[in-house]
This record gives structure tokens, C-alpha cells and sequence, in this order.
């Protein structure tokens, strides 16, 4: 329990440092774009008046240092205006400056960027001065959404491979938990078995002994499962309309009679290639699943349906349904609503159809209410 809450403090640690840092870096690169963004103002001051020295300048004015000034700025966009005419510009494309709209449309642009600077060249006579951010400038503008964006990115990748490595570790232990169960149910199988050839022996009851099988069968079957939980099980061309019904009409034996039971299926075979045991496996979980939601009473009806080259087993249910936004959460491990489930049976169908057999499964539609029908998808086989 220590480490665990050590674990979860070391974590929310690093996540505040990581906040922090992110802070920090974003706080400096806007200082720096302020720095800049006066130095720029700074530079359109000096260019202000160097336009101010030029026009009044006379035979004897040294416009040496004016025209240095003006030589100088190659980055920052100018457009010079007198009684809101255009009458200079510097550092603007000549398809935007031969354009009247296009060059009134980069004024505007201007006007929103910085404050203009009013030159007064002579008493009552005024040219206005607008500029824009240089391209320097720009990118540092954008520097931090695209800082912003890789942060996301690799927040992103750090929380997947976190997510795949929880979730790999937990198939492990499932994985190891159902190989020991079907370890620990294989030795008190095997004493059963002797028991009901002991029992034949002594001449009991054949009915007795023919029920003892069943569910000693039964068992074995339980322990089929589990075994091939964590392993690569065998795939085999079957027919998964009769296996599929085979499973069915097991559990509607098993079941009460307030349930009623329906299946509906195309009459000829359907090949696919599946797992006989692990496919019962999953058909019991979903329709054990519904009568769970059902309470013991209502419908609940298995369709069999083909689309193209796919099919579909359809369980539909007349339960208490299921809210939108859980139609994906039902699948997690540990996700129940039940007071004593563990949460685990849909997450090892979900494993079983998609991991096993290369299919789909999900919630097809849900009412609250009105009940839930479940969808099972699986490709057809090429082989016949």
C-alpha cells in the first residue's frame, strides 16, 4: 500500500514539474516576443525620423545615416500614408503594392498589428507610419502553440504506451490466473472421473451417473477455456451457425422458463474459422450477460444474419439497457454493474472475438428500458 502511494505521489510530482517547465517556457518565449516587439518599435521610431530628416533636408543636410537607416530594415513590412493615401512602401510584395484592394486589405492588416507612428514633418502636416511584426517576430508568435502541440503529442504517446503496458500486464496476470485455475480444477476433475467408474461399477442408478457426466463434461470444458486463455488457440473451419446453436440451446435448457428464448438463422451452413470451445465461451458470457440485465425474465432473441462477406450474431435483450456513453467503458476490465462482479466476462469476450478470432464485437443499439442488442462480427471463411 506504501509503494503504491509513494508510486502516485512520484507521479503527480512529475506532472506538476512537467506543468512548470511548460509554464516557464511559455512565460520566456513572451517575454521575449515583448523584447522584440520593442525593438522592432524602437527600430520604426529611427525610420520615422529618418523619412522626418529626408524630407526637410537641404544642399547641406548629411543624409548619410537617414538612408543607412532605411537600407537597414529588410524584415519589417511599412506602409507610409499621407491624408490616407498610400505613398510608400518597404518590404511588401509588388503583386500586393500594384493591387489597390489587395494593398488597402495589408494596410488594415497593419492597423491591427502596432500603433501607427505619427511623423510630423512640418507644423501641420502629417505622414503616418504603419508597420508590421518581421518574420522573426511571426514564428516567435507561433512558437508557442507548436511547443504546445508537441507537448500534446508526446503526452499523448507517453499516455498509450503507459496504457498498452498496464493493459499488457494485466492480460499476464489474467492470463496466469486462468492457467491456474484450470490447473486447480484439472485435480479434482481427474478424482471424479474415478469416482463416477467406481460408481458404474457398483451398479448405481444409470440416470445418476449419466447426470455426474454431464457435468463433469461440463467441467471439463470450463477448464478447456481457461487453459487457452494466454496461449494462441487452434482455429477451425466450423460451421458457426450450429455451433453457435449448440451453445443456445445449452444455456436455454439451463434457464428459466420466464425467459423466452428465440434463434434465427439462415438454413444453410456459414463457414468460419473459429475456436469451438472459446466461441461457446463467448456466446454463454453475452447470453448470460442479458439475462443478468433482464433480471431472470423478458425475451431475448439470437439472430444469425450475413452482410457481404461478414457475419453478424445479433443477442438482443429486453433488460434495463445501456446509457450512450458506456457503450465502450462495458469493455474495460473491472467494469461492472453488478453488486458481486468482478467485471471480467465481456472484457475476456472482447479478447476472445477480437485477439482470438480477428473480430468485432459492440454494443449494436441500446434503450434505456427497452433493451440492449449486442453485436458479434466475425469474417466468413474461404475454405468449404
Amino acid at each position: 500500500m506504501q509503494f503504491s502511494e509513494r508510486k502516485n505521489t512520484t507521479r503527480w510530482i512529475i506532472i506538476f514539474a512537467s506543468f512548470l517547465i511548460i509554464s516557464l517556457i511559455l512565460w520566456n518565449t513572451y517575454t521575449f516576443f515583448q523584447i522584440f516587439k520593442n525593438e522592432e518599435r524602437l527600430k520604426m521610431n529611427l525610420w520615422a525620423k529618418a523619412q522626418k530628416t529626408l524630407i526637410n533636408a537641404g544642399e547641406n543636410t548629411d543624409v548619410e545615416l537617414p538612408l543607412q537607416i532605411f537600407s537597414n530594415n529588410t524584415s519589417i513590412p511599412i506602409i507610409l500614408t499621407e491624408n490616407d493615401s498610400i505613398i510608400n512602401t518597404v518590404n511588401i510584395d509588388d503583386a500586393i503594392v500594384k493591387n489597390k484592394p489587395k494593398a488597402n486589405a495589408f494596410l488594415d492588416d497593419l492597423k491591427n498589428e502596432n500603433e501607427p507612428i505619427v511623423i510630423e514633418y512640418v507644423p501641420g502636416k502629417f505622414q503616418k507610419l504603419y508597420y508590421g511584426n518581421s518574420a522573426l517576430l511571426n514564428k516567435l508568435k507561433y512558437y508557442p502553440i507548436a511547443l504546445l502541440l508537441i507537448i500534446v503529442l508526446f503526452g499523448g504517446l507517453v499516455y498509450n504506451f503507459y496504457r498498452s503496458t498496464k493493459m499488457a500486464t494485466q492480460n499476464k496476470l489474467w492470463a496466469g490466473m486462468a492457467k491456474e485455475t484450470a490447473h486447480q480444477i484439472g485435480t479434482p476433475l481427474s478424482s471424479l472421473i474415478g469416482w463416477v467408474e467406481l460408481l458404474k461399477s457398483e451398479n448405481v442408478d444409470e440416470s445418476t451417473t449419466f447426470e455426474i457426466e454431464k457435468d463433469i463434461e461440463r467441467l471439463q470444458t470450463i477448464t478447456d477455456r481457461f487453459s487457452k486463455i494466454g496461449s494462441e488457440p487452434k482455429l477451425e473451419n466450423k460451421d458457426i451457425v450450429k455451433e453457435t446453436l449448440q451453445s443456445y440451446d445449452y444455456l436455454q435448457s439451463r434457464f428459466s422458463k420466464q425467459i423466452e428464448f428465440s434463434f434465427k438463422a439462415p438454413k444453410s451452413p456459414i463457414m468460419v474459422s473459429l475456436n469451438p470451445t472459446l466461441h461457446s465461451w463467448t456466446i454463454e458470457n453475452l447470453v448470460k450477460n442479458a439475462i443478468d440485465a433482464m433480471k431472470g425474465r423478458g425475451k431475448l432473441a439470437l439472430e444469425i444474419e450475413q452482410e457481404g462477406n461478414t457475419v453478424n450474431i445479433n443477442i438482443i435483450d429486453s433488460g434495463g439497457g445501456i446509457q450512450k456513453k458506456q457503450f465502450k467503458t462495458i469493455f474495460e476490465p473491472g467494469f461492472t454493474t453488478k453488486k458481486r462482479g468482478w467485471g471480467l466476462g465481456l472484457s475476456l469476450t472482447k479478447r476472445i472475438v477480437e485477439e482470438y478470432h480477428k473480430g468485432t464485437i459492440k454494443v449494436l443499439n441500446s434503450e434505456i428500458g427497452k433493451g440492449t442488442t449486442m453485436q458479434v462480427s466475425f469474417k466468413k471463411s474461404n475454405l468449404v
